[in-house]
């Protein structure tokens, strides 16, 4: 089934004027958002065929294709954008990065003005960094994220410098900045957006959806998630949701360019019940523990986590028996009390992911329990 990159090969060279702006264009435009972009001038825009120049004078595709992360191969999408009347005047506009340990907070943003008139303004997901990972756990207990703060304040600065109509997505946690920012950035902003996109991104805490700003731009929210999705299912959201199918299984569905495309839109289905189970058994799971149980968890597998000093998972999946000799004499080396409660927290799971089984799956007599 064809990707995002036949997508571009079959229908880069269709202007929007011909076919309007659709839910894959978002996606390509979502995921070229892991690009570095950090060569790019100071200027107010670079054309991205001086993006995809600059870029791969430092970097080869055959390097991108080595590499395992999901979001390696993002910034070979620029081929097929700058061969095709689609994207090729494109402009990048604003990139922004920045990860800061102290504050476990892991952002990226970067917008993107089309010739249709309008701007997308695409928020990065989790990178490979450990500190991009935390911020996604601090998700299910912190009121605000530094990450999600960013967010809003970049979408208020990019809002009041564009007089265009703005859409705004992102993939993974970037779904989630996208939802947040265009939830409670200032409502003057919130007036030029048209549409939000998250593609299998989490949601939120139970509280945030209450809130006036995110009433007022739920209509314009679609979440696009595969049908045996784990991260869109983490959280809160009542959103429009879309289940479409995917090439791959499991966990790896994550990774969007496993998607299918059919012409100008995703392939539809419903979802797996692998995915029901899983979001019942995490929502349960986190129902039960408070904010402090949260935060405890979190501290407490990071700690382990952060114990390798290294920096990113590349580097502790390279260096993987070290890792896990650290990982393993960090923990015993963990106050009783933390020890106790990592068991008591990881136990609940198990016990909520039991009851779960036996009402979703069937025995083998083929009935449910």
């Amino acid at each position: 089934m064809p990707n995002l990159f036949d997508y571009l090969d079959w229908r880069g060279d269709v202007p929007f004027g011909t076919d309007e702006f659709n839910e894959v264009d978002a996606l390509v435009l979502s995921e070229l958002s892991y690009t570095k972009f950090e060569d790019l001038p100071d200027e107010n825009s670079t054309p991205i065929f001086d993006a995809r120049e600059l870029f791969f004078n430092k970097h080869t595709r055959e390097e991108l294709l080595k590499l395992t992360a999901f979001t390696a191969k993002a910034p070979i999408l620029m081929d097929g954008m700058c061969d095709g009347a689609r994207f090729s005047n494109t402009k990048i506009y604003n990139y922004e990065s920045e990860i800061d340990r102290e504050k476990d907070a892991q952002f990226s943003a970067t917008t993107f003005l089309l010739d249709d008139g309008t701007a997308f303004v695409a928020f990065r997901g989790t990178d490979g960094t450990v500190v991009g990972w935390k911020e996604d756990f601090n998700l299910s207990y912190l009121p605000e994220t530094e990450g999600q703060r960013l967010s809003v304040a970049y979408l208020n600065k990019i809002g009041s410098e564009l007089d265009c109509p703005i859409r705004v997505g992102g993939h993974s946690k970037g779904g989630n900045f996208a939802c947040y920012a265009a939830s409670f950035c200032e409502e003057s902003i919130q007036n030029k957006i048209t549409c939000v996109y998250s593609f299998d991104g989490p949601g939120f805490k139970a509280e945030k959806i209450s809130l006036e700003g995110y009433k007022r731009i739920l209509p314009k929210i679609t979440r696009i998630i595969p049908d045996t999705s784990i991260i869109g299912k983490l959280l809160t959201s009542d959103s429009k949701q879309i289940v479409i199918k995917s090439n791959a299984s499991g966990m790896l569905q994550h990774d969007a360019f496993s998607w299918e495309i059919k012409k100008n839109r995703f392939v539809r289905t419903d979802a797996s019940e692998l995915s029901v189970f899983i979001e019942k058994t995490m929502g349960g799971w986190l129902d039960d523990m408070s904010d402090d149980d949260r935060k405890n968890l979190t501290d407490t597998v990071f700690a382990l986590i952060e114990s390798t000093g290294n920096d990113t998972f590349r580097e502790m999946s390279e260096q993987k028996w070290k890792t896990a000799e650290v990982i393993m004499s960090s923990a015993a080396g963990l106050p009783k009390e933390s020890r106790q409660e990592l068991k008591h927290l990881i136990g609940k799971l198990l016990q909520t992911g039991g009851h779960n089984a036996a009402a979703y799956f069937p025995n083998k007599n083929g009935n449910k329990d």
